[in-house]
Order: structure tokens, then sequence, then C-alpha cells
């Protein structure tokens, strides 16, 4: 039960870590290089950070629960690691719904605003200058879920090896 437990840790930390990496790393500088600053690039990006926030939120409950269960069977070293492992992601999960139903909703309304093109307005435009400044919110929010992940990462690979009995 507990190699179960923490395959499916390793495995929803990694798919939501590795996510996060692919799209700031390879997928928005693609389709910017590609696409340019367009209402397609902006639809493309949108669609692509509520699927991966989504998918995020799936892999930390996952997580979250499997950790739980893992904890209820470990000693007390392992409790410590496993508690500072749930922390981490329950502030990646806040990280991320932040992102995804405070700012990207705010983002939208100054796109509308702009005419639907926010590239196409002057940079002194107050709904470009708000949106730029969501967006630089929304990378600090989005870099600090990858940045969190790859801590719980690290404590992963500090958790205790072998299987210890609960301590009494």
């Amino acid at each position: 039960m507990n190699t179960l437990l923490r395959a499916l840790r390793l495995l929803s930390i990694v798919v939501w870590v590795g996510g996060l990496i692919f799209f700031a790393f390879v997928e928005a500088p693609t389709a910017f290089n590609v696409m340019g600053t367009n209402r397609q690039f902006a639809l493309l990006i949108d669609g692509s950070i509520t699927a991966l926030n989504r998918l995020g939120h799936a892999a930390g409950l996952l997580f979250l629960i499997a950790t739980f269960l893992l904890w209820l069977r470990s000693a007390a070293r392992a409790r410590r690691i496993l508690l500072a492992q749930i922390v981490l992601v329950v502030l990646m999960i806040g990280a991320t719904l932040y992102v995804q139903h405070s700012i990207i909703p705010a983002m939208e309304r100054d796109r509308a605003a702009a005419g639907g093109d926010i590239a196409a307005v002057p940079a002194n435009n107050p709904a470009r200058i708000d949106f730029d400044r969501l967006h630089a919110h929304s990378e600090k929010f989005e870099g600090s879920a990858l940045f969190l992940g790859l801590g719980v990462i690290l404590l992963m690979a500090a958790e205790p090896s072998g299987e210890h009995p609960p301590s009494s």
C-alpha cells in the first residue's frame, strides 16, 4: 500500500511540475515566436493555462490524499516531512486558484476594454497598463507554484527510505 501511495504522489507532482515547466519554457515562448501577441496567441495561452491549472488542482488533490494516507502510516520524522509537503502543495493550489479565478478574468476584462487585442493599443492605455500589471502578477504566482513544486520534490527526496512503523 505504501508503494502505491508513493507512486501516486510522485506521479501527481511530476505531472503538475512538469506541466508548469513545459508551459513556461516550451509552449508559451514557442507560441509567442510563432503567433506574436495576437488574439489567437491569447486564446491559446488562456486555454492552456486554464487546462494546466485544472490538471494541477486534480494532481494536487490526489497528492494531498495520498500524502495524508501515507502520513497516517508513518513514523514521527517522516510525518514532519510529509506535513511540509502538504503545506507546500496547499500553497501551490492556492496560487493557481488565485490566478485562475482572480487574475485571468481581470486580464480578460482589460483585453475586452482594449478591443480584443491588447497589443494593438498604445502602451499608455489604462487597460493595457492594468493588463501588463496583472500579467506580471500571474507570472509571479505561477512561478511560485513551480518553485513550491520543486520544493516538494526536494522534500520527497529527503524522505526516510524503507518502511517505518508508526510511532507510538
